[in-house]
């Protein structure tokens, strides 16, 4: 069917006299995939949920109204025989950069309530037993109390925690444990922030590779990419990366 959102995004290229070169570069997506956009090859691009985020993006950048195209798509050119496979899916490199040995929770608090209890013992040896000493180690111990309490509910905290920071535009579709949307197939424009969230585990689909995550505090390895790329993220921190057909799509 001709919905003329290939049409549309063609004639207002044509009108910026911008090549799709120079389109590839701005928004990271592929020449291959904006030609088959503009000429409505449908079946040559990545699954629907992804042809919708490319078009928004797209249009977007042509300064055009993307939610409309991407809607207009989805109900006059979108296959209804599901999730379309590309025919490769080029390899992505994963893992999380370690910047050296983890100190576990228990060893800090057990350090931590070791140098307490050497400065309480210390300010009673130096004071004599004295009132001011008695006041001080009483301080001291209440002190060392607080910290532990804190430092044990930290360590407690359950889940990980996972925090985004898109480097360019980038389609994302976030959900927790529960499969429940954190975000819900929304496009995050050049310098935008989600999260933190928390979850036992978590899976993510990106549009492309312009953002950066965070996980639990350290920065995963997400390899620039203008094709779509996702992730399953479990309870230690751990990234498996997914293959098209087992991202989640935010449908």
């Amino acid at each position: 069917m001709d919905t003329g959102v290939g049409a549309t995004l063609h004639e207002a290229r044509n009108r910026r006299k911008v090549d799709l070169s120079e389109v590839e570069a701005a928004i990271k997506i592929r020449v291959r995939y904006l030609q088959a956009i503009e000429n409505e090859e449908w079946d040559a691009l990545p699954g629907d949920a992804y042809t919708r985020g490319f078009i928004r993006t797209y249009a977007i950048y042509l300064g055009l109204d993307g939610d409309r195209l991407a809607e207009e798509y989805r109900r006059g050119a979108a296959p209804t025989g599901g999730e379309r496979v590309p025919k490769r899916v080029e390899p992505v490199p994963t893992g999380i950069r370690e910047s050296g040995p983890r100190i576990s929770s228990r060893m800090l608090i057990a350090a931590v309530c070791l140098v307490l209890v050497a400065l309480v013992v210390g300010i009673a040896l130096a004071g004599g037993g004295g009132n001011s000493s008695t006041r001080a180690s009483k301080q001291a111990h209440r002190h060392a109390r607080q910290q532990h309490k804190q430092q044990t509910v930290r360590a407690a905290k359950p889940g990980v925690a996972m925090r985004l920071a898109a480097t360019g535009e980038v389609w994302v579709c976030l959900l927790d444990a529960g499969e429940k949307p954190l975000i819900d197939g929304q496009i995050l424009g050049e310098g935008a922030e989600a999260g933190p969230f928390r979850s036992d585990g978590f899976e993510v689909a990106f549009g492309n590779g312009s953002v950066t995550m965070f996980v639990d505090g350290r920065q995963a390895d997400i390899p620039e990419s203008s094709s779509p790329v996702g992730y399953s993220i479990d309870g230690s921190g751990k990234l498996i990366a997914l293959e098209e057909g087992e991202r989640p799509n935010c449908e």
